[in-house]
């Protein structure tokens, strides 16, 4: 039966034509799997599944994950951390290859309307699939994601009943109705640059887009790896950025619309 895959440009000039038709014919390709990103399991026969490859200096591995997690996509890692990772491919681990080390997580994004005080946001979760270390340290000092973007003057959110304050010079990126990127300044007052970006870029429902375009803002939460999960629901969603906040793992701001 054929698979609901997405294969990348970048994935299919990797791994060829033929094993990239391969998959999107269902050869080759699970129907259920555990999401590289979320951990929770998936199934390609019922649900977009992005193919993601991990490639090092000489050996890569294919994974999947949910579509709506992260993107199809090609992530270089380093050698020994990728021949490691083949025994969580394979199942014998729990641990995606991403969670080897903090430098290899990937931020993965959500979308969702959150409602505050009786009106819908447009917002925007993001998780790292795995801890992530200061930039030019060795991790040692765990999971400083948070710590960062309170750096960046996001704010720790105790309750989802406010709506976080606006953080000057970020913005997110929508073109044509899909979501392209979350912008940063760039240093010394340069011209910003992209904090993440969409490999591909991602689809908003109409209801997500209609609330943006009318507030021109996106509240972006944001919480360590393994706090939200991938919610199916966004009832569900909702639930895990509460329980998130009420544990003190949850920052957020407000970000200006950049783009239709």
């Amino acid at each position: 039966m054929p698979r609901m895959l997405d294969v990348s440009e970048d994935v299919r000039a990797e791994i060829g034509d033929a094993e990239a038709d391969r998959l999107l014919v269902g050869d080759n390709a699970p129907g259920s799997y555990d999401c590289t990103s979320c951990r929770t399991p998936g199934d390609s026969e019922q649900e977009r599944t992005s193919t993601v490859l991990f490639v090092g200096d000489e050996t890569a591995v294919l994974a999947f994950a949910h579509a709506s997690c992260i993107p199809s996509q090609v992530v270089q890692v380093a050698e020994e951390q990728l021949q490691g990772a083949v025994r969580s491919i394979t199942g014998s681990e729990q641990e995606a290859p991403q969670r080897l080390t903090p430098e290899q997580a990937v931020l993965g994004i959500t979308s969702g309307l959150v409602l505050i005080d009786d009106e819908l946001h447009p917002a925007l979760v993001v998780e790292p699939t795995g801890a992530i270390a200061r930039p030019g340290s060795d991790g040692s000092a765990g999971d400083e994601f948070l710590q960062l973007l309170l750096e960046q003057n996001f704010r720790p959110v105790h309750r989802m009943d406010q709506v976080p304050e606006v953080l000057h010079g970020w913005s997110i990126l929508l073109a044509m109705g899909q979501l392209h990127a979350v912008l940063q300044p760039g240093t010394g007052g340069g011209a910003p640059v992209a904090w993440w970006q969409a490999h591909a870029p991602l689809q908003v429902t109409e209801g997500w887009r209609t609330a943006a375009n009318k507030s021109q803002t996106v509240l972006v939460y944001a919480a360590p790896a393994g706090s939200i999960g991938q919610q199916p629901r966004e009832d569900l969603l909702r639930d895990a950025l509460e329980k998130a906040a009420a544990g003190g793992l949850l920052v957020a701001a407000a970000m200006p619309l950049a783009g239709t």
